[in-house]
């Protein structure tokens, strides 16, 4: 053999080696796909009931939220009606209450001034403060009861 035919067999058997490595990958990748495939299939299996059940809720959540859009509105309706209730309450019925409270309350100051008399202490005021009439006696007379 010669240097010519030993190089030629050397590039026959790295290129034999070359194609089966290729083979292997080839395969390799050819399982890949096929898995691929499958999980594709599956994913594809079950999201479109996935998509379908979302899309139900979906249209649940907004028949819920348009029940609640119309209870809100519904409050919103008797909230105003309570407020303008009792702005009507209060002004029919607060000028005469105050008008009565203040006519018991002058009543009873009167009725309290006849029964106490003019024994009742007086009080005067002076720059604010009140100044509680005289007890009688003197300050000495107050030390040497003690």
């Amino acid at each position: 053999m010669s240097g010519g035919e030993v190089a030629g067999i050397l590039v026959a058997v790295f290129w034999a080696i070359l194609v089966s490595f290729l083979a292997v990958a080839l395969a390799r990748l050819a399982q890949v796909l096929k898995a691929a495939t499958r999980l594709v299939a599956d994913v594809s299996e079950h999201a479109v009931p996935l998509l379908g059940e979302a899309s139900e809720t979906v249209r649940s959540a907004k028949s819920q939220l348009d029940r609640v859009d119309a209870i809100a509105t519904d409050v919103q309706e008797v909230t105003s009606n309570a407020s303008a209730l009792s702005t009507t309450v209060a002004s029919t019925f607060g000028g005469p209450l105050v008008k009565v409270a203040a006519f018991g309350y002058g009543v009873r100051r009167a009725l309290g001034r006849k029964d106490a008399g003019p024994a009742s202490p007086r009080r005067t005021v002076v720059v604010g403060r009140a100044v509680p009439g005289a007890r009688g006696g003197s300050r000495r007379d107050r030390r040497g009861k003690g």
